[in-house]
């Protein structure tokens, strides 16, 4: 039963370079567009399409959502009971090959009456989910003693059988060391896979395939990897031997299955065996793909004795015995099966192009071109016949290039359009591309091609849990002629009149490399005024005033853009009185703080403190220490980058209507959104009174989407924005303790000068944390980082006498004491606070004895003798005359009074 794929992937694991190289050069990413469909879904698992374009999708949860092409609409269908503890879960669903006619869901997941696992089928009438249509196919059981592994993806393949995907539920940690969990002593079956993926009578570390008959049982297909009727088996099992096959795929011509096995921890390999791989497998054929006795391309574990610690010989892949204890079926297995493609954490000797970070496997869709797919924007013929898969942790996206009979030939990118990477500094090094126009995607987590060629896959967010950056995406391939990019800037923006404006169209370019014609209008007459790349216009008059530029390539293809400058009015000024850039705010509770504002048309807020209240809006937010923003709803976020809140109040009207009023004016009204959304894009006048709303054409529609649904969301006494009116007031500060800033920002705008319009000028704040971790301040002396610091950030380590950290701006008056979080394994020292200079003021010092290691950490405190007022610097200096290697620093805190 040896795979076989068997000599590609010695091939590729002897010598990746001796593979056949692609046939062509691969398609420009300039030609995939990525769309953003909807955003800020909770923790999504799979995705399915109904032959009606309806896109469904499930969340970890219980909830089944459908979002609708046609409306842009999204719908929760339903929500199911479930149990969440350890992972458990709605892990997957699938659609009947007869959906249209049948409207029938399968459902896998984990019910609260029952521990373990439950396929159900369920009926759906029209975009609702029946929970009482429930017919139980089949349920197993699973121990919750202890975490993990579900997997939980659910197919229909080409032959019309059902296939679900099962993990080993089995804990990944404790004495197995990150190598192959075979804990055979007495109660300890949840930390031994050979109780399950091992075991030959059980559905757990398993693909599993049945045929679902109309009434709702089942029936045993040919071909799975027991005959019905083979005492101590299951007929069920397609596949075993799996760890946690949590994303499964089936080729829907030849029937192939293909999952990715989320592998073991061990960084190295070791006397029990090999390091962690994961993988992508694929299965012609039922098999054994020898979890939890083989890894990778087969390398072995060794018998391992957790009583006495002494390792055995290794198992054998063409013979593998279950002996386990925990063991319930078969003792003699079917020959392991080698993975196709695997990667470790590090330094990979095979596969490099996978690189190396985190490990989470998955298998998505095989792509099979079609000549109608030229006309729906549907990926290229290049790609006919490939896998995509991913890795969800890492991240990467990358295609297995296949042969026609589906031989694996090698590693492909997929395609610069799109740029993966989900930790800060990761997400730091692409922002190249993404200026560039590459669109970033954190952790890709299912996928689907749809009948019109064209890419549908899930971003699950930046975290493990629920964000509000998930979202699900199209990607599409745009072919022929592309019309070239128009990129079009002013400046000044706005001023008095006669104003003279410089126009530049940086940044426009065509894709084939055509030279380009330029074309500048002045709106709304649209009147040439220039045909340079770049023009100045004076205006004499006041107004608003729009710039059109269109550049045309030779092959008569025009893009556009417009910039939009105010002419006779000035932008006014804006300044926090209190509190000032650097003081520190304490979480949950109220920060108090006073605007002013100045501007040359309406006079100062000093004089007209209500007419410049109701103008000013003061918002807040938190940047953790990364500097990346809290979590807020995608819409929220949009409009605050935008200007719609310098002519709307969530409830105040300003120059338009408050935003609760158009919420309530239209709904349940399913198809004001589409015509709320042109008004915002083109403009309008005479909707909601005599002023028009200036057109919005730098937003995509699906942007406007985004921003009005949250919109027609607002209900009076639900909550909304953090965001006030007022020149003075106080702002809740963020509960959670975690390092970083608690940002204020103060917009007023003014009231125009007509027909010009309104100007905003913006001022913002930026409050600390008490606690500061140590590597933030500006050190004086090496650092060492991986020193067991319990706070989860880096520490500085090999500490010297006379070395110094440096905290900038430190507000004393808001200081009443200081408080360090230290370790020593060695002779310790004291930990001076000094003010302005190394060798300053002494504020407080605390001392750090040998704490016992240098994972045994202490919390020392102090506090002032007297109040001290004044902004400074301030040093933490280490003190031990002569003496090194001290100890390791984890935060200084700044203590309130």
């Amino acid at each position: 039963m040896r795979s076989p794929l068997l000599p590609a992937v010695l091939l590729a694991s002897l010598c990746p370079a001796l593979l056949p190289g692609p046939v062509h050069a691969a398609p420009p990413d300039y030609r995939f567009k990525v769309e953003t469909l909807f955003e800020d879904i909770a923790q999504p698992m799979e995705i399915e399409l109904a032959p009606d374009g309806r896109l469904f999708f499930n969340e970890y949860k219980g909830t089944l959502k459908i979002y609708s092409p046609a409306t842009r609409q999204l719908t929760q269908a339903g929500a199911l009971q479930v149990f969440n503890g350890q992972e458990n879960g709605f892990l997957g669903f699938a659609l009947d090959p007869k959906f249209a006619e049948n409207g029938w869901i399968y459902c896998l997941y984990s019910p609260k009456d029952f521990d373990g696992q439950q396929l159900s089928r369920f009926t759906l009438t029209g975009d609702a989910l029946d929970l009482a249509s429930e017919k139980v196919i089949l349920r197993f059981a699973e121990q919750r003693k202890e975490c993990c592994h579900h997997a939980g993806s659910v197919e229909f393949g080409p032959d019309g059988c059902l296939y679900f995907s099962t993990g080993d539920n089995t804990h990944p940690h404790g004495d197995s060391q990150g190598y192959a969990p075979l804990d055979e002593r007495p109660d300890r079956s949840p930390w031994d896979a050979q109780k399950s993926a091992a075991n030959t009578n059980v559905l757990n570390g398993k693909i599993n395939r049945i045929r679902v008959k109309p009434d709702g049982t089942y029936e045993i297909p040919q071909g799975n990897l027991f005959q019905p009727g083979t005492p101590n088996t299951r007929p069920e099992i397609y596949v075993m031997g799996c760890r946690n096959p949590w994303r499964m795929s089936i080729d829907d011509q030849s029937g192939f299955v293909y999952w990715g096995e989320v592998g073991p921890d061990a960084g190295n390999d070791g006397p029990r065996g090999p390091r962690g791989y994961d993988e992508i497998n694929q299965a012609r054929r039922a098999g054994n793909f020898g979890w939890p006795y083989f890894i990778a391309n087969n390398f072995p574990y060794q018998h391992y004795d957790y009583t006495t610690k002494t390792v055995g010989a290794p198992f054998d892949p063409a013979r593998p015995v279950n002996a386990g204890v925990n063991n319930t079926g078969l003792r003699d297995l079917p020959p392991a099966q080698p993975a196709m493609i695997y990667w470790p954490y590090r330094e990979p000797r095979e596969f490099v192009e996978m690189g190396e970070g985190g490990r989470t496997a998955c298998a998505g869709p095989v792509f099979h071109w079609q000549p109608a797919f030229e006309k729906t924007a549907g990926f290229p013929k290049h790609f006919d016949g490939w896998l995509l898969f991913w890795d969800w942790e890492r991240p990467t996206i990358r295609w297995a290039r296949l042969d026609k009979d589906s031989n694996f030939l090698g590693i492909e990118p997929f395609t610069g359009a799109v740029v993966t990477a989900n930790k800060p500094e990761a997400i730091d090094k692409v922002q190249p591309q993404i200026a560039g126009g590459a669109t970033l995607m954190k952790r890709p987590v299912d996928a689907v091609f749809g009948a019109d060629g064209c890419l549908y896959i899930m971003d699950y967010g930046e975290t493990w849990g629920a964000n509000k950056d998930s979202r699900m995406l199209k990607i599409s391939y745009l072919r022929g002629n592309l019309p070239p990019l128009a990129r079009a800037s002013a400046a000044p923006s706005s001023g008095r009149e006669p104003l003279t404006v410089r126009l530049s169209s940086a940044g426009s370019k065509d894709h084939e490399g055509d030279a380009l014609k330029h074309e500048w209008r002045l709106l709304p007459e649209a009147r040439v005024i220039s045909s340079n790349p770049d023009a100045e216009i004076r205006i004499d008059q006041p107004g608003n005033y729009q710039a059109e530029l269109r550049v045309t390539d030779s092959h008569g293809a025009t893009g556009s853009a417009t910039v939009s400058f105010l002419v006779g009015n000035t932008q006014p000024t804006v300044q926090f009185d209190s509190p000032q850039s650097g003081d520190f705010f304490d979480p949950g509770k109220p920060v108090s703080y006073q605007v002013s504002a100045s501007d040359v048309e309406d006079g100062t807020s000093s004089a007209k403190p209500d007419e410049f209240g109701i103008r000013t809006l003061v918002s807040s937010l938190f940047l953790d220490a990364s500097g990346k923003k809290q979590a807020s709803d995608p819409g929220l976020a949009l409009m605050k980058s935008s200007d719609c809140f310098n002519c709307h109040g969530v409830e105040q009207k300003i120059v338009g209507p408050g935003l609760l009023e158009i919420a309530e004016r239209y709904r349940g009204q399913p198809a004001a959104l589409e015509t709320a959304v042109n008004r915002v894009r083109q403009g309008s006048t005479s909707v909601w009174g005599p002023l028009p709303m200036l057109p919005h054409p730098q937003h995509t529609t699906d942007e406007v989407t985004i921003m009005l649904r949250w919109v027609f969301g607002l209900e009076k006494g639900k909550g909304g924005p953090t965001l006030t009116r007022g020149l003075s007031g106080t702002a809740t500060a963020p509960k959670a303790g975690t390092p970083g800033q608690f940002v204020l920002e103060a917009a007023y705008t003014d009231a125009g000068r007509a027909p010009a319009g309104t100007l905003t000028g913006k001022a913002s704040v930026a409050l600390r944390t008490r606690r500061w971790e140590a590597e933030d301040g500006d050190v004086n002396g090496p650092r060492v980082s991986g020193n067991g610091s319990a706070s989860g950030k880096k520490v500085i380590g090999s500490i010297n006498d006379k070395q110094t950290v440096r905290f900038e701006h430190v507000n004393l008056a808001q200081v009443g004491g200081f408080t360090v979080r230290a370790s020593s394994g060695n002779i310790g020292g004291v930990v001076e606070l000094r003010a302005g200079s190394p060798d300053g003021q002494l504020l407080g010092k605390v001392e750090v004895p040998n704490t016992g290691g240098w994972d045994k950490w202490i919390e020392p405190t102090t506090r002032f003798a007297s109040p001290l007022e004044g902004r400074t610097d301030v040093f933490a200096v280490f003190v031990n005359p002569g003496k090194g290697g001290l100890m390791n620093l984890d935060w200084v805190q700044f203590d309130p009074r």
